[in-house]
């Protein structure tokens, strides 16, 4: 099983992270990846923990879309790709309403078309290709001029079955959040898959992050996940996940319990589909270290059709 883990950027300065990373890396994790929320600038992070930690890969999971054009983005990406030594995945996302109109000032109408948009010209580019597009909301003209590194893996925080499709057809896969198993088999997977299949891409990767912990006391840690995350449910794609994995709140998607009981639901990810896991680690410092442990007797040295 390949397994990762997110590193929290709350509270952490950059040399932080570079030392949580490299824990994680000592632990047996194979890839850690970074949030891009309203702290550190996550792919400028990526490249100085690849430089730093060279025994793992590294990721985001996700960056916004909306504020960065596909060229910036790519040459951010491209730069972190060569300093890393070829390491990175590049998760990318359309957010959310209240983030987008919100915080940005843009308009959220037809994320779909935005992200079809976006990755038809981010794609060619990434492959070292000029691009010209125009439509209505996207123009783009040029190239990436630099001594190309190899093309970054691109992951879409797709949930729906619209971004799943999409994700399949012009991405390398997704990476999902809020759900577990029996959305991963019913829905996630068949999507995506299907997609991939008729674009003629590879298999895609299916990465998926939730909440693991290692705890003697299981109701009071959902019960803690369930207060910090209460307003995760009144997110409308997020509930609609929740709802297709047959939970009420984001607590219950956390894989949580002792030891056989974390590695058994977490073997149910994999046997449902997921190729890729990434762990948020949650509880006590001393639960957290359990779960690291565990975790990292876990993972394998190699993603599936990977290195």
């Amino acid at each position: 099983m390949y397994i990762g883990t997110l590193i929290y950027e709350q509270g952490a300065t950059v040399t932080d992270l570079v030392e949580r990373a490299r824990t994680a890396a000592g632990t047996g994790m194979r890839s850690v990846w970074l949030g891009q929320d309203s702290g550190w600038d996550a792919l400028t992070a990526a490249a100085v923990i690849g430089r730093e930690v060279p025994a793992v890969d590294v990721g985001t999971a996700v960056v916004p879309t909306y504020p960065r054009h596909p060229l910036m983005l790519a040459g951010q990406a491209l730069t972190a790709q060569s300093a890393i030594g070829s390491r990175l995945t590049v998760g990318i996302g359309v957010s959310h309403p209240h983030i987008v109109e919100g915080r940005f000032g843009y308009s959220f109408e037809r994320p779909a078309r935005h992200l079809r948009e976006y990755l038809q010209v981010l794609m060619p580019l990434l492959h070292g290709d000029s691009v010209s597009f125009t439509s209505e909301r996207l123009t783009a003209a040029g190239k990436i001029d630099v001594p190309r590194p190899p093309t970054p893996s691109v992951l879409i925080g797709a949930l729906g079955p619209t971004m799943l499709s999409i994700a399949g057809e012009l991405a390398d896969g997704t990476v999902t959040t809020w759900i577990g198993p029996s959305a991963l088999d019913s829905h996630v997977v068949p999507h995506i898959t299907r997609s991939a299949e008729a674009a003629g891409r590879p298999a895609p990767r299916v990465v998926a992050c939730l909440f693991v912990g290692v705890t003697d006391d299981e109701a009071a840690l959902r019960t803690s996940l369930a207060d910090r995350y209460r307003a995760v449910s009144t997110i409308a794609s997020y509930r609609t996940a929740m709802d297709r994995e047959g939970v009420s709140g984001p607590e219950h998607t956390a894989i949580l319990g002792d030891d056989n009981t974390v590695e058994r639901q977490i073997r149910s990810l994999f046997d449902a589909g997921a190729t890729e896991l990434v762990a948020m680690p949650v509880g006590t410092e001393a639960e957290q270290a359990r779960t690291a442990d565990l975790l990292g007797t876990l993972t394998s040295r190699r993603r599936p059709g990977g290195r």
